[in-house]
């Protein structure tokens, strides 16, 4: 059997009783290592589980997944993924490469960033398309996550931003010299991507004032939360406008950005609520007008 395990948000212990029997049952155990991070490590995982783990990174999963599944016809095997099995694509497919294997496999589900942050206020039926921020490059500045986020704008929805993770990655001169040789681990903080968006919005707005009347689906001034370290015993959550949040600090990773769309009253309660308090002040400061029952 292959058995994928969602671990949760937090630490160790976050992982599910089924899970953790699953696990200790294995004669291999995995841990993909590169969609997200726990805020402990491997060795505090393998002294909880009772079992050592073999780091899973892009390379083996994506081009090594034979790999992973050998044996598993006759014996079990897991695969565990920080959050819930299914949060990634990348996990399907390994899925179906089993199916197709004749293996069988089980998923034991966790949660994960797209239902826990429900935490912040904000209704999860009211949410739109998922985004993902990618780091910029001086050579390379995709928008299309802000053109995403105003079309769910204007359907009055909320969006998550993921934001990026570069684990075990290459420079490109590195890369092109075949060596083996990887950059410091990085994760993007709410306000590296609260300052991209606001890049995008000066650029775009300084294309739209050739078009009279063209209004931008989001502004500096449009409400926004930040939230860090989801699920683990400090997290943190700030609310606040997009040019607040840009100069915010919340912390170590992981930290994901909400772009608010339409908000019902009592989710602007909730909002102050669950803001950390300087966040509340930067509520209260916002133009009652950009909130819309």
């Amino acid at each position: 059997m292959l058995y994928l395990v969602g671990l949760g948000l937090g630490d160790a212990a976050d992982i599910t009783v089924k899970g953790l029997r699953a696990v200790q049952r294995c004669c291999r155990v995995y841990l993909e290592a590169y969609t997200s991070v726990l805020t402990v490590g491997k060795e505090a995982l393998e002294e909880f589980y009772g079992k050592e783990l073999i780091l899973a990174d892009r390379d083996l999963v994506e081009q090594g997944a034979d790999e992973i599944l050998k044996g598993a016809d006759v014996d079990d095997v897991a695969f565990l993924v920080v959050g819930d099995p299914f949060g990634a694509t990348t996990h399907s497919d390994l899925v179906l490469r089993a199916v197709h294997a004749g293996i069988p496999y089980q998923v034991i589900h966790n949660a994960s960033i797209m239902n826990a942050v429900g935490c912040c206020g904000l209704q999860l039926y009211n949410y739109g398309e998922t985004v993902s921020v990618v780091f910029w490059t001086e050579t390379w500045k995709p928008e299309s996550f802000y053109d995403k986020i105003c079309k769910n704008r204007a359907a009055g929805l909320h969006t998550l931003c993921l934001l990026d993770i570069k684990v075990k990655e290459q420079s490109v001169e590195n890369m092109m010299r075949g060596k083996k040789i990887y950059e410091p681990p990085r994760f993007m903080t709410v306000s590296q991507a609260a300052d991209q968006l606001v890049q995008i919005i000066q650029r775009r707005r300084d294309e739209e004032e050739e078009e009279e009347g063209a209004e931008l689906g989001v502004t500096e001034d449009t409400v926004c939360v930040g939230v860090a370290r989801l699920g683990s015993d400090d997290q943190l959550i700030r609310a606040g406008t997009l040019r607040q949040l840009a100069s915010c600090d919340l912390g170590g990773p992981l930290h994901s950005l909400v772009v608010t769309g339409r908000l019902h009253p009592l989710e602007v309660e909730l909002l102050r609520l669950n803001a950390e308090p300087d966040a509340l002040e930067n509520l209260h400061e916002i133009d009652s007008s950009t909130f819309t029952s």
